[in-house]
């Protein structure tokens, strides 16, 4: 279960509003975001047309008639929605419009605790038993079986499979338990203690401690600038079932509750089982009143300057708030359109400036949305280079104050509104593929906000309608509204170092004033004329076809030798992937190279394509769904990209030049250089960064190919041979294979694939990966790093040893993985108390040696490091000595046969499966041999697999803990 505070945009559903207004933590926070976010307006057209239309601005917002809304007698609010995408689930959400800023004081965590509870105990799930009875049924605890709690609302998780009524009666009766017969049994309190408190630690750092200082500025004379969800840790210690028991019988009632069912079910057998397990929830006699708390005005301009010995790098904000408002009607939703084109023309304005080598930040952005549920923020930001906080400031400022004074140009709102709309249309064409799990977050923020859901055929229809119509005097009248000192907020937030100079309030007032009276130039740009490609090269041939029909694939090898594979797909309706690779990569270069290799791909990105900047390159692809980005990794070099089928000859010339045609920039280098400096200076301020350091250094055994980036190794860059470097990995196509997957039509892609990689280059050179890094460790290890000042520890533990590959030692050892995991979770979390999460992962290389390793990763108190591991080791000897049971094989199979039915339905599943099938050269069709091995897998086989892949003669065991002793839990 996890804590957040705002909940994220959801960024698998590509609806372009959902009229989605919520902020991404850490963008609000600290980060410079360079995406905007669906705004609300502050003022409202009222001009409406005389006659009745859906789309005049005075109409309102309809619901999408696809949803069936309604309330029980109860009181309790549902909303049911039939869809296929992915077939046989449902996702179901019990949503309780309650959070942590309805806790009293001695409750402070304790609506987060609720949260742990529910899976802890109910009347029809003792215990931990729905965690156990969902994993048996191939829900996984944590990645799909999860909940949240936020200041304002709390939200269970859980998407279960339809092909058995008796896992949807058993899924809806744990909702129904969560709302009306959670347990609280006392010992499962206790226990629940050190796994909440471990939640809370892991969240400890510079990030948590710069939020506990911000937020009584930025939410000043509310209740939320003391009630983050995670709480207090002298609460969470000492919990007990009284005032868990009391917040959860005060605010979890029916009124404030909503169910969510989106799925592949009729709606009627959605609406019975809503009915039938959740018509008994009852009402309060005389319930407490769920008051709105409310984030007062300020008059004047609030400052906060912090930093932190661990933070890396500076962050500034200036945000502005404001009353949270909700589309309503036609006219709010083309005014929030129109605030969304205009923060898109504003960021590109700021991702040109950060490009150049004179920039003061490294990027900036302008985003807006909600903060929290009574707050919107329009929000602009930068992470400045060190020492250069008030120039950014300054610059950043300026460039909104030059959209103030003199607007934006024509051509800027030409590219911004062919964007905006080529994303609805996008997102019209995918409406019948989208994914249950994005209409969910939609009728979420309908229950708890009034936030409205028109769909997506009448969102398209209304852009179409109104998109058009918006015009240049339009969005600079809107841009010109001054956004004064009311209300806002500078934020600063610096590493605490010895010679950087932190501003002071002085030095920000003295930017704002300046700001105030200044006159700056009007922009301009020039927009550079001409084809993508000026000259279409000679075309080739595919010269032999072959079919792999089991799967589906079709092979053409061209005239220049070059394979070229495709599997035509319609899981989605507006998606290509492709992906190139060759042998070869980093392993042919000598050791001084390898750096210069490394960041070569992105050197060659950043100086824009054939004959185009990178700036003009991005508003030459206005309007167009591809993108082709190279990659040169230690044993391959290659292309991965993504096209809308409407773009597939873009992406086609993409290829070409990406190959062909790359473009070497002095001045984009010598940002890049810059950028690096700025993210590397004070990498070791950061505990984990050092960590992973050591490790690295420690596996690397002194090789000169593996060693950390720092400033001083920046120095080995040099453009010009890394475009050298680039153009020897990836300019000869000889021993190149592509793979395209997704909606493609075989006889339009074959004309493309002939002229466009047909026409590659190819000069007979074969290459294969070469065994150059360091050798396996040997022998034991043990290595405590001393770091950071958060009272919290962090292990790592490695195993590694020899052994021959197989497809079905591959599969075993990757189940034993994650039946080590569920035995460490069982024990370490649930039995102890000490970690919030196990990571485990056990694995197989091929190339360039054949190799296995097991990797263990877990946080934890100091003082309880040792006593995990210790527990760590136990339970991997248990599994060498003693078989798992039956059930805990069928609970890694059942979960292994429920991943593997949706990712057969997923383009990106069979992108992986297959190249990775092709670049060893193994039989395609073996793909579909997973559910053999799945059935195949024995307790046995996990056993004999334990006695090999958790194997310590050859061990690694770091371990993170703070300098100083902890002071508090």
């Amino acid at each position: 279960m996890s804590t957040k505070f705002m909940k994220s945009l959801n960024a698998t559903h590509m609806f372009p509003t959902h009229i989605r207004r919520t902020f991404r933590t850490a963008a609000v926070l600290t980060a410079a975001s360079a995406s905007a976010l669906t705004a609300q307006a502050t003022s409202r057209p009222a001009n409406a047309a005389t006659t009745f239309d859906p789309f005049r601005l005075d109409a309102p917002l309809p619901t999408d008639p696809a949803v069936r809304v309604g309330k029980l007698p109860n009181g309790l609010t549902y909303y049911i929605r039939q869809n296929a995408k992915p077939e046989k689930r449902v996702e179901l959400r019990l949503v309780v419009n309650a959070g942590s800023v309805l806790e009293d004081n001695d409750q402070r965590g304790l609506a987060h605790f609720l949260e742990h509870m529910a899976f802890n105990g109910t009347k029809n799930f003792p215990k931990t038993e729905v965690v156990k009875y969902l994993e048996s049924i191939g829900v996984r605890f944590g990645a799909d079986l999860n909940a949240n709690t936020s200041f304002d609302e709390t939200i269970y998780i859980l998407p279960v499979p339809t092909d058995s009524a008796g896992i949807l009666e058993k899924s809806f009766q744990f909702l129904s338990d969560v709302a009306t017969n959670i347990t609280f049994d006392s010992l499962q309190v206790v226990g629940e203690r050190g796994v909440v408190l471990e939640e809370w630690r892991g969240r400890l750092g510079a990030g948590e401690r710069i939020l506990d200082k911000q937020l009584p500025v930025f939410l000043a004379g509310s209740r939320y600038a003391d009630r983050l969800p995670i709480g207090l840790p002298t609460i969470i210690e000492a919990a007990n079932p009284a005032p868990l028991r009391r917040f959860w019988s005060t605010w979890y009632r029916p009124d404030l509750m909503s169910v969510v069912v989106v799925g592949d079910l009729p709606p009627d057998r959605m609406q019975a089982l809503v009915t039938k397990y959740f018509s008994g929830v009852v009402k309060r006699a005389a319930p407490r009143a769920r008051v709105a708390s409310v984030v007062p005005n300020v008059d004047s301009t609030r400052i906060s300057i912090l930093k932190d010995k661990e933070l890396t790098n500076t962050q500034l904000s200036v945000r502005w708030q404001q009353a949270a408002s909700v589309n309503k009607t036609v006219a709010d939703y083309r005014t929030s359109t129109v605030e969304r084109l205009m923060d898109a023309m504003l960021n590109m304005r700021l991702s040109e400036i950060a490009q150049r080598p004179d920039a003061p930040f490294l990027v900036a952005g302008a985003a807006r949305g909600n903060f929290v549920r009574p707050l919107d923020i329009y929000l602009i930001s930068a992470t400045p280079k060190e020492g250069m906080s008030m120039q950014a400031l300054q610059v950043m400022l300026a460039e909104a104050e030059r959209v103030r004074q003199h607007g934006f140009l024509q051509s800027e709102l030409d590219r911004a509104r062919t964007n905006t709309l080529r994303g609805y249309e996008r997102a019209f064409d995918e409406r019948g593929k989208t994914e249950s799990a994005a209409f969910v977050e939609e009728y979420i923020a309908h229950f708890l906000s009034g936030e409205s859901f028109p769909g997506i055929a009448y969102e398209t229809d209304l852009v179409r309608k109104h998109l058009p119509l918006v015009t240049l005097e339009e969005v600079n009248r809107l841009a010109r509204a001054e956004r004064g000192p009311a209300n806002r907020t500078v934020a600063i937030t610096s590493p605490d170092k010895d010679g950087l100079a932190v501003p002071t309030e002085a030095d920000v007032k003295k930017v704002l004033s300046s700001l105030a009276t200044a006159t700056v130039a009007a922009y301009t740009e020039n927009i550079a004329e001409g084809a993508l490609v000026p000259n279409a090269p000679a075309a080739g041939k595919v010269v032999t076809e072959r079919v792999i029909a089991d799967v589906g694939l079709t092979e053409w090898v061209l005239s220049n030798k070059v394979r070229v594979f495709v599997k035509p797909t319609d899981y989605k309706a507006d998606e290509i992937l492709m992906r190139a690779w060759s042998p070869g990569g980093i392993s042919q270069l000598p050791d001084a190279d390898v750096l210069r290799a490394q960041q070569a791909a992105d050197a060659m990105g950043r100086g824009g394509l054939g004959n185009y900047s990178l700036v003009d390159f991005r508003k030459k692809m206005t309007g167009k769904a591809a993108n082709v980005a190279p990659f040169i990794a230690e044993l391959s070099e290659g292309l991965n990209g993504s096209a809308s089928p409407k773009d597939l000859e873009t992406m086609m010339q993409l290829i070409w030049l990406r190959l062909q045609a790359p473009r070497a920039d002095t001045s984009a280098f010598q940002a890049m250089i810059q950028q690096y400096t700025a993210a590397l200076a004070n990498k070791d301020l950061n505990p984990q960064s050092v960590f992973s350091d050591t490790v690295s250094v420690t596996l690397a055994q002194g090789s000169p190919r593996i060693k950390p980036l720092d400033v001083a190794r920046l120095q080995e860059l040099n453009l010009n041979r890394m475009e050298e470097i680039y153009r020897d990995r990836l300019s000869d196509a000889t021993d190149l294979t592509f793979l395209f997957v997704g909606t493609i039509d075989l006889a339009m892609l074959k004309p493309l694939v002939e002229q466009w990689i047909g026409a590659l280059p190819a000069s007979g050179r074969k290459e294969v990966g070469k065994d150059v890094g360091p050798k396996m460790l040997t022998g034991s290890v043990d290595k405590t790093v001393k770091k950071g000042i958060a009272p919290q520890s962090n292990s790592l533990v490695l195993m590694m040893g020899n052994a021959p590959w197989t497809r079905e030692q591959s599969y075993i050892a990757s189940s034993l993985g994650e039946l080590l995991e569920m035995r460490l979770l069982e024990r370490l979390r649930e039995a102890m108390g000490g970690t919030y999460g196990v990571s485990v992962s056990a694995s197989l290389t091929r190339v360039p040696r054949q190799e296995w390793q097991t990797a263990i990763q877990f946080g934890s108190a100091p003082d309880r490091a040792e006593a995990l591991y210790k527990a760590v080791l136990q339970e991997m000897d248990s599994l060498k000595r003693v078989p798992p049971t039956a059930a805990e094989v069928e609970r890694v199979r059942e979960q292994q046969r429920r991943e593997l039915e949706v990712a057969r339905k997923q383009n990106s599943y069979w992108m992986s499966a297959l190249s990775t099938k092709i670049e060893f050269g193994d039989d395609p069709s073996s793909v579909l041999q997973a559910e053999q091995l799945i059935a195949a897998l024995t307790p046995a086989q996990l056993m004999e697999a334990a006695k090999k892949y958790l194997d310590t003669t050859n061990i690694a065991r770091f371990v993170l803990q703070p300098e100083a002793a902890p002071k508090v839990p």
